[in-house]
């Protein structure tokens, strides 16, 4: 037998011992809410419950698998007969002995991403839509369209007209393509990951003895990270759980923060409402941060109006309080950043037990560049390194032809990011411009059209109109030519190419913004050159040695370290300003605050720039973020100094 008083705390032991019936779980951050899932699934097999009628839903594969080996480890017995995994792993299993009431033979195969984007790409084809016309999304940015669609349930004239506008004159188009899609996927028996969800719940809906034998053999259903649930799969679990009511789903409301992937907020906070006899209960030991960090982390997310009110409490002694640096500039941020980070890492705290968290991607690039200066080891979890990224290296290409029109790579870089011009067309028309003594000349002539296949003149057209607008600004400023870029035509090609548009629109912003610092475009692209090449000598070395860790708040979730420094707390950066105009936008940004805040074990640093460059400009003022100025409420000293003169001891 299991001794659970040993084992857990009160808080634990009371969801652990529970009978049963409608359980909400509200599992504040560092508060055990792994273990909790796992001696929790331990009891019921303990008392007699089959494996084979317990269903454990995760959002990773590794989760379950974690929690169910140790939950063997615990009662000494197999357990395989146990549903444990993804939503997708359980709906797979389901659809593969059902698939025939819904159409498909129950051998289909299961589209990948590639996969799937081929075959809307095919779909848009045999729609008949002419790609080189008006501009047209690629069959990726379709998919995700199409994909949103489905996992919030909202219609997909809907999803185009608010999240792409700029795409709303071919909505007719894309629902045709769309509707071409799901009837192409039956026709050659296959499903996309999405496909799994939804008609998992047209399964149960659509047919009661499916939905009764499931709804019966499973006596208890557990869910995990259910603040991260989608209707869908919220829906599944509700049918599911209909004939006993044993459902138990464990979460953080105070960490919602995936909305932009579907993500629906109102799944746990109205689970009461979906439950009136649920029982509540509340993980508020935390076991990883420091007093003082929590302590700024409750205050935080008491601003947020629609939550479960709940306070975390430290296990662990007192620490250091968490800092507040206000800094000169973005610069003088970054310098900041390196320099403790050096200072944490001579105190004795592994470079791999530092994170670097941000809102976005494009706010580490200042100090990736100050860290690779200084030979600091660093990983991104957000992405690639910013300047390595294809977009920024795309806008980078085309400045390189404008300093040396002889740069065969820039050349053929850039015009392969036009329809219909692949290898071979691109090295017909770099042909066609070096034979000419000016190749820039060229391009602007009615010959550059004609040098390569008819196939290809739409894309030399565009191509051609964006190079005579970069002539045409008369301006060596590399701020002023990356807008010109984007203005005329790039924008364009993000949005048809790739599903991220919009922020890697905001990276690219942000990179002229910092280009406006260099007196001229050849001193720009020579730092650029030095920084990447620095970062090819060490990448082999880097992998052998310990790394600070560059993380996108999102990505952070669920992780930990003993230092925290995080950057660019300032207003429009984070709540990022894109993400106010969304419904609900100013409490999840809060929310991201808080997850990054408690991310931290022992050392916390809130950063943010008082100034910012701006183009033609100069330094504008920059104000923290008002998740800062909110906790000056809290403090009648903070009130009476300036903000930069602040401490996080007045709170």
């Amino acid at each position: 037998m299991i001794d659970y008083e040993k084992e857990l705390n009160p808080e634990q032991i009371g969801v652990v011992l529970e009978e049963g019936g409608p359980l909400l779980v509200i599992a504040g951050a560092g508060s055990g809410k792994t273990r909790t899932l796992t001696y929790r699934v331990a009891r019921l097999v303990e008392i007699g419950v089959p494996p084979e009628r317990i269903l454990l839903a995760t959002f990773t594969n590794k989760a379950a698998r974690s929690m169910l080996t140790r939950v063997e480890t615990l009662i000494g017995r197999d357990i395989g007969g146990l549903w444990g995994g993804t939503f997708h792993h359980c709906a797979h299993r389901t659809l593969r002995s059902h698939a025939t009431r819904l159409g498909y033979e129950n051998n289909f195969s299961i589209l990948d991403s590639e996969d799937a984007r081929q075959l809307i790409n095919t779909c848009i084809t045999e729609v008949g839509i002419d790609g080189k016309g008006d501009k047209f999304p690629r069959g990726d940015v379709v998919g995700d369209m199409i994909s949103l669609a489905v996992n919030t349930e909202v219609a997909l004239i809907d999803v185009v007209a608010n999240r792409y506008p700029f795409f709303s004159h071919r909505t007719e188009e894309i629902v045709a393509v769309a509707a071409q899609y799901r009837k192409r996927k039956v026709a050659l028996n296959v499903m996309d990951f999405d496909d799994l969800l939804f008609l998992w719940r047209e399964l149960l809906l659509r047919f009661d003895d499916v939905r009764s034998f499931y709804a019966e053999r499973f006596l208890h259903v557990l869910v995990d990270e259910y603040q991260d649930t989608n209707r869908l799969q919220a829906d599944i679990m509700d049918l599911v759980a209909s004939c006993h009511r044993n459902l138990m789903v464990v979460g953080d409301d105070s960490q919602s923060i995936y909305s932009f992937r579907g993500a629906n907020y109102e799944n746990i906070m109205r689970f009461p409402d979906r439950y009136p006899e649920c029982k509540i209960f509340k993980l508020e030991t935390n076991y990883r941060s420091t007093p003082e960090i929590l302590h700024l982390a409750n205050l935080s997310i008491t601003n947020n109006e629609h939550q479960f009110q709940k306070t975390l409490k430290a296990v662990r002694e007192g620490g250091v309080r968490p800092v507040l640096a206000p800094t000169r500039n973005v610069l003088q941020q970054a310098d900041f950043v390196a320099q403790r980070i050096l200072e944490i890492n001579r105190s004795g705290v592994p470079l791999g037990e530092i994170a670097v968290l941000y809102r976005a991607h494009f706010h580490s690039m200042e100090v990736q560049m100050e860290l690779t200066r200084r030979g600091i080891p660093f990983e991104i979890r957000s992405g690639i390194r910013f300047f390595e990224q294809a977009h920024i290296k795309d806008v980078t290409a085309y400045l390189r032809i404008l300093v040396n029109p002889r740069d065969e790579i820039a050349w053929k870089r850039v015009l392969g990011l036009y329809e219909k011009i692949g290898k071979v067309t691109a090295d017909k028309v770099w042909r066609f411009v070096s034979r000419i003594s000016d190749p820039h000349a060229a391009v602007l002539t009615e010959d550059f059209k004609g040098c390569a296949p008819k196939s290809a003149t739409a894309g030399l057209c565009r191509f051609q109109e964006t190079f005579r607008a970069l002539h045409g600004c008369n301006s060596s400023s590399p701020s002023i030519l990356i807008e010109t870029i984007l203005k005329s035509g790039y924008s364009d090609l993000l949005r048809e190419r790739h599903t991220d548009a919009a922020s890697r629109e905001d990276d690219l912003i942000q990179f002229a913004n910092f280009s406006s610092r260099f007196p001229s475009l050849e001193d720009f692209l020579s730092e650029l050159a030095l920084l990447t090449g620095v970062n090819e000598e060490n990448r082999a070395e880097e992998i052998q040695e310990e790394r600070v860790v560059l993380s996108s708040i999102h990505q952070a979730k669920g992780l930990e370290w003993k230092s925290v420094l995080m950057i660019w707390c300032s207003e429009g950066m984070i709540p990022l300003a894109r993400a106010l105009k969304e419904p609900g936008g100013e409490e999840e940004e809060r929310r991201l605050f808080y997850v990054a805040t408690t991310r931290a074990k022992d050392q916390l640093y809130l950063c943010y720039p008082l100034t910012d460059y701006a183009r033609g400009m100069g330094n504008l003022p920059v104000s923290p973020s008002r998740f800062i100025m909110e906790l000056s409420s809290y403090s009648t000293k903070a009130k009476d100094r300036p903000y930069d003169q602040w401490q996080i001891d007045d709170f």
